[in-house]
């Protein structure tokens, strides 16, 4: 169940960090083969239980010397039913697989939780179908249904909240806020944008968030946009500077490409963009928009990313 000591980024006006491209650094830095990029998978053995673990108290020593708090996201992108069936898991492994990840960062957040302000644990969940392609589109009611399996698993467990991350079609966002809402738990909204801004569905993100704010009992405590440049979005937002939808957004975790989805999808080789350009990017984000505190990357994204934006974030 959530803590209730815990104090969450929309309570707080302070810095709080998140990690990189978790996928992405398993696979093109490490070496891992991730099936559907599934990081769970690595669950199942003290190798991958490790690797994971090392991963998060990289980026947990970067929020140390930051001084600033950090949001332990779990590795839970994939660990719906569908995703977990592809791999080869039973239906009934959504219990053991959700429980054991968040586990391990209850374990991380012991370890670290006196050198660091704040250590916030959320259970991610991922898109049932593509994260950048919005196919077999779920009604409102349908998702809600399909997701409770995977919130109910991190009501029962130790998280603060639940992050949804990489929606790219409105109804899949509102089930998720619809099914934590049954649960009372907190929950934070991450869309993705193309290129030119928009979800992959055709909407803006204003149109996006406005509809999942008016179609829930409890709005989601505030947006993210993830796994997209901030070239891709930068000019969406100020367009609605004056605008209360802007107000909701408090994360960033950007992309460190400025490729598309869709080249990124058929990429063979990591691109890792400009670690530099990215810590600009956002500190010119968190200028224009004071209310953003949470800040982390996506894909490509490494701890030289994060580190560079902590930096460049904190001296705004």
């Amino acid at each position: 169940m959530a803590n209730s000591k815990t104090i969450l980024p929309n309570l707080s006006a302070d810095l709080f960090l998140t990690d990189g491209g978790l996928e992405t650094t398993l696979v093109f830095l490490e070496g891992y083969e991730l099936p559907h990029f599934a990081a769970f998978d690595l669950l199942k053995n003290e190798k991958g239980y490790n690797a994971l673990r090392d991963y998060y108290r990289r980026y947990l020593n970067i929020a140390k010397d930051s001084k600033a708090g950090f949001i332990l996201e779990s590795p839970t992108w994939r660990a719906n039913t569908d995703w977990i069936e592809k791999i080869g898991y039973p239906k009934s492994a959504i219990l053991t697989v959700n429980e054991k990840a968040v586990q391990l960062l209850v374990d991380l957040k012991d370890e670290f939780e006196d050198a660091l302000p704040a250590i916030v644990i959320s259970g991610c969940v991922g898109p049932r179908g593509d994260g950048y392609k919005p196919e077999n589109k779920m009604t409102v009611d349908e998702a809600q249904e399909y997701h409770l399996k995977q919130i109910e698993v991190f009501a029962g467990a130790q998280v603060d909240m639940v992050s949804a991350i990489t929606m790219n079609y409105v109804e899949e966002a509102i089930g998720i806020v619809r099914a934590a809402n049954t649960l009372n738990l907190p929950v934070v909204i991450s869309f993705t944008v193309e290129t030119n801004g928009k979800l992959p569905a055709g909407i803006n993100l204003k149109e996006a968030i406005e509809q999942v704010d008016e179609s829930v009992k409890e709005p989601p405590i505030y947006f993210m946009i993830n796994c997209a440049h901030p070239k891709h979005f930068i000019n969406e937002l100020q367009n609605g500077i004056k605008e209360q939808w802007t107000k909701r957004i408090k994360g960033i975790r950007a992309n460190a490409s400025c490729k598309s989805h869709a080249e990124l999808d058929n990429a063979t080789e990591l691109d890792r963009g400009n670690p530099q350009e990215l810590g600009r990017e956002n500190k010119k984000l968190k200028e224009i928009f004071n209310q953003l505190n949470v800040f982390g990357g996506c894909c490509g994204t490494d701890e030289e990313h994060v580190l560079e934006i902590a930096s460049q974030v904190m001296a705004t």
